[in-house]
């Protein structure tokens, strides 16, 4: 299987974010690709009642299941909040199909959440007259995230909003493979003044120079932030016991156990986690200090996916430059945008083991995030 995700596995990787902005880093996906597409029903209620963190883990969740079917192959993939895409060569599409179909009914049977779900080949997405292009950003050392570009993920989104390519679903009980999808970090609260989700769009027919020029623009006046506007701590995040979140982790890690004993489970578990992190001691191997910095640099808080989206820890001066950037942006009919305020990012995490620095993090505003700046874009 894994000389079939060579394409993507042998593609150089680039460290420098504002790289990706420009159309030539990226590299056209085989016409025999799929291309798969999730994303949730009614994700604005989800907010509304207050369960944006489980949004959030079935998106994951999306991502968690496709890595774990690839059996450690390097695999393209982006999370948007409230579902998440991916890309995998022909060969594998009846697995990834299937596991795709798992997220689904699990989402549904756990959480009474609708999750639409799609596959449709890289060749349709061509033929409609759109483009799938991928790039490997660098984030850290031990782990890199795909970029997209060329607006085939988002048709294909709109297509399977529309009812299309749609995949078999799953016998109901079906479980699937979530192993390493935890959700145990506090909330990162702001420390400059708000955390800024940003969703920028190209506008349909826009020269791609011009919008590439934009998001570097507004890139380079992101990197003046601390930290380039990184939401999380460099030391890493900060934990308590128990976890807000510990309930929702024994849902995801669940498996065929009754709930209560997983609960106690997760509790011990993350007991043992609160300890050796805030004494910091090294036992078995295990550096906490480590391990929390790896985690801020692994992170994943800006990505391009057919457009540029930021979670940031913003201050005000620098919200209000990056409003008028993009303002004017949408006056000269280059692109759409939504912004979203709060006061906290959060993480939600896939980490196969903390002994390989191979864990990846996910962040998004804590109270809406990418959601909610998306849906300032359609209503706007």
């Amino acid at each position: 299987m894994g000389k079939d995700f060579e394409f993507y596995s042998l593609l150089p990787t680039r460290d420098t974010f504002v790289e990706f902005a420009s159309a030539e880093v990226y590299t056209p996906l085989p016409d025999d690709w799929m291309v798969g597409t999730s994303d949730i029903v009614g994700s604005t209620g989800e907010i509304a009642k207050g369960r944006y963190k489980t949004v959030n883990m079935v998106g994951a969740a999306v991502i968690s299941a496709q890595v774990n079917a690839a059996k450690g192959c390097a695999l393209p993939y982006v999370f948007g909040g409230d579902g998440a895409a991916f890309a995998c060569p022909v060969s594998h599409a009846q697995t990834a199909a299937m596991a795709l179909a798992a997220v689904q009914v699990w989402a549904q049977e756990m959480f009474g959440i609708e999750l639409r779900v799609a596959m449709v080949s890289v060749g349709d997405i061509r033929r409609a007259g759109h483009d799938v292009a991928v790039a490997r950003y660098q984030a850290s050392e031990g782990v890199d995230y795909a970029m997209f570009s060329g607006g085939g993920i988002s048709w294909a989104e709109a297509q399977m909003k529309a009812g299309a390519h749609n995949i078999p679903a799953a016998p109901s009980g079906t479980l699937p493979d979530l192993e390493g999808l935890s959700c145990r970090w506090s909330h990162m609260k702001a420390r400059s003044g708000t955390i800024l989700s940003v969703v920028i769009q190209p506008a349909a027919g826009i020269d791609p120079k011009a919008f590439s020029d934009v998001c570097t623009t507004v890139l380079t006046r992101a990197g003046q932030l601390d930290r380039g506007g990184h939401p999380s701590p460099e030391i890493g995040p900060g934990t308590k016991w128990p976890p807000q979140n510990y309930e929702l982790d024994a849902k995801v890690s669940q498996k065929d156990m009754p709930l209560g004993k997983r609960k106690r489970q997760v509790l011990f578990e993350t007991a043992i986690a609160w300890l050796l992190l805030n004494l910091g001691v090294t036992i078995g191997g295990f550096d906490p200090k480590k391990y929390r910095r790896e985690v801020a640099g692994n992170a994943d808080y800006r990505k391009f996916d057919d457009g540029l989206k930021m979670t940031i820890d913003c201050d005000a001066a620098t919200q209000a430059d990056l409003q008028a950037i993009l303002e004017s942006a949408r006056a000269d009919g280059i692109l759409n945008y939504g912004l979203h305020t709060q006061d906290e990012a959060m993480m939600t995490c896939i980490v196969p083991s903390p002994m390989v620095n191979t864990h990846v993090h996910f962040i998004d505003g804590a109270s809406g995030g990418y959601t909610q700046a998306a849906a300032q874009i359609k209503s706007g």
